[in-house]
């Protein structure tokens, strides 16, 4: 599988670069390798999809923080990158999301809007689900494979998704010639402005339904029920938000689905605690066991671990299980398992134990004789998260 591009490179910006700033950079790499400019150039029409994946991931606010933050692993396992799917995007979900982009105005709207050609229509887009995942610890930390059950509208396999009667009474609209649009020229003093707006006869969709379906009512798609596998990455967050691209709702009577997004809930933990891609565990020993020495068994993400205490063992002492924590999210490294020791006191105590201390209090071995070479606990800490 081939190492994807950096979308700041593909765009030829910088990584602080502004919102208009990408939006002219994407603007000059859609007219250099527009797949009509460049009719014996294979390559051509790739790089063309390659610098409107990249826009569409930069110009979206959301998107680009987390491209940002996590790289493209941030944008989802099961999207290629950005709101598309595994195959990344098709010429007609380019002109259906940035087709606009240039303006009918500009000596460029009509070459993108029309292909070159004749009339293209502008392909519409359905709506975005949005749903909440909970994942366990055990999931965040290696990576997990889901099946989600949503209820979208998909098409409706009566009529293909036109809406008509068995699908073939529908006829293209008059007032717009099928394009969607209408165009409206008004003399100036300036001369002629032309303008373009959505059809009102045929609501931008350039036919009209004379007949309509049994199963959709004319609407072109019903709800179903449709599970979706989707695969999360190792080392995902709260709140990160991945998207499977084509796995939204379906327009009606015709169109590409939208998205589904899945926004990742984190469930606490009964033991460990996350701190970053470390994990986090209280281990309470009792003072004999820390004096004497002991074996003990500790949760980790992946089972239970054995872990020896010297004797002596203090209070505030951190113990490190490398490798046991949570993996990087970009795929690289993994996190630690840190133990912290607590060393615990009775709250009450028989009259046999008490004779037994009373005895041992004025011993020199009980005495507090800290080493100088111990650190206090905000060092320690500092050393194990920074050092």
């Amino acid at each position: 599988m081939a190492t994807k591009r950096d979308y700041y490179e593909i765009l030829g910006v910088e990584k602080g670069a502004s919102a208009e700033d990408i939006k002219k950079a994407y603007r000059k790499m859609a007219i250099k390798y527009h797949p009509d400019k460049n009719p014996d150039d294979p390559s051509a029409e790739e790089k063309f999809k390659e610098a409107a994946e990249a826009y569409d991931v930069l110009s979206d606010a959301n998107k680009r923080a987390r491209y940002d933050q996590f790289g493209h692993a941030g944008l989802g396992g099961a999207a290629s990158g950005g709101g598309y799917g595994a195959g990344g995007p098709s010429m007609e979900d380019i002109f259906s999301q940035f087709g606009d982009i240039f303006g009918e105005e500009s000596p460029f709207g009509s070459f993108f809007n029309r292909g070159g050609g004749g009339s293209r229509q502008r392909v519409r887009r359905g709506s975005d689900l949005r749903i909440k995942l909970k994942l366990n610890l055990q999931e965040v930390a290696n990576g997990v494979e889901k099946k989600i059950k949503v209820k979208r509208h998909v098409s409706c396999t009566t009529c293909g998704g036109n809406g008509s009667k068995n699908g073939t009474a529908v006829q293209t609209c008059s007032s717009c010639n099928g394009t969607g649009q209408v165009r409206k020229v008004v003399n100036t003093m300036l001369g002629q402005m032309v303008s373009t707006s959505t059809c009102p006869t045929c609501n931008g969709e350039g036919k009209i339904v004379t007949d309509r379906c049994d199963a959709c009512f004319g609407e072109g798609r019903v709800l179903e029920e449709d599970v979706i596998p989707i695969k999360i990455p190792a080392g995902v967050a709260e709140g990160i938000q991945l998207s499977v691209g084509g796995k939204g709702n379906v327009p009606p009577r015709g169109g590409v689905a939208g998205d589904l997004l899945i926004v990742v809930e984190e469930e606490e933990d009964v033991d460990l605690k996350r701190d970053g891609s470390n994990v986090v565990y209280d281990l309470y020993v009792t003072f004999p066991d820390a004096a004497l020495g002991t074996s003990v068994e500790v949760p980790t993400i992946d089972g239970r671990a054995r872990i020896t205490l010297e004797p002596g063992t203090q209070s505030g002492k951190i113990l490190r299980l490398k490798g046991k924590g949570i993996k990087e999210l970009n795929g690289y490294g993994r996190g630690d398992q840190l133990i912290h020791v607590n060393v615990w006191t009775p709250r009450t105590i028989s009259s046999e134990e008490r004779a037994i201390l009373e005895k041992l209090r004025a011993s020199p071995n009980f005495q507090p004789k800290p080493n100088k070479n111990e650190k206090g606990f905000f060092e320690k800490m500092k050393d194990f998260f920074h050092g």
